[in-house]
């Protein structure tokens, strides 16, 4: 779990967007702003948005990035919110990320989140990492024990899998998976990656 893993999550992530010609991003639970940070060195990406429901991380971020409270024509805003919430105003952005941040949830608020992010704002694209509980044992972990403390759940493989297709079939997107670090023949990589790619919505 060192940093080089974190270091190569970011990087595949921005890449991702880069590759998807995403020009309007969303950082949902953006932290301290790490990812925002290498967002803002591409000058495909014209509007960034980084929002998170902690008031003292987004200080960090804001502190980081050497910006004020958010105004309309801000290339990059940093503002509080949960995406676990619907807002009219984050609808309509070309692409999202959530790195990293759904096992910060409650499990029964995910269905909240996803009614949220999927079925209101509806990005083009929606990235999500998350731990790949089965590698635990490859970084020496026991039984049963999380990554951080604040994790409410971490998922095999095949469970991220069946939420993920579920989510992409109820909300008219498609979904594919990847890996992120090492990978194990037996355990998989460190980090799973889910891609969803909004889906044309037939015309009656």
């Amino acid at each position: 779990m060192a940093s080089g893993l974190h270091e190569q999550r970011l990087d595949t992530v921005v890449q991702a967007l880069r590759d998807s010609g995403a020009a309007r991003v969303l950082d949902l639970g953006c932290g301290p702003g790490e990812l925002l940070l290498r967002l803002a060195c591409v000058p495909q990406f014209t509007q960034i948005v980084g929002i998170d429901i902690d008031e003292t991380v987004l200080h960090e971020a804001r502190a980081m990035m050497g910006l004020g409270l958010p105004f309309p024509g801000d290339r990059v805003q940093v503002r509080q919110g949960s995406f676990a919430v619907a807002d009219a105003a984050l609808a309509g952005f070309d692409a999202a990320a959530l790195v990293e941040t759904i096992e910060h949830l409650d499990p029964r608020l995910l269905g909240q989140m996803e009614r949220a992010v999927f079925a209101g704002m509806r990005p083009g694209m929606v990235l999500v990492t998350t731990p790949n509980q089965e590698y635990n044992v490859v970084h020496g972990m026991a039984p049963g024990e999380r990554r951080h403390p604040g994790h409410r759940f971490e998922w095999s493989r095949a469970r991220f899998r069946q939420w993920a297709q579920g989510v992409a079939g109820r909300n008219t997107y498609a979904v594919d998976f990847s890996n992120i670090g090492p990978p194990h023949p037996q355990h998989g990589s460190s980090t799973q990656m889910a891609c969803f790619t909004r889906l044309p919505v037939a015309s009656a």
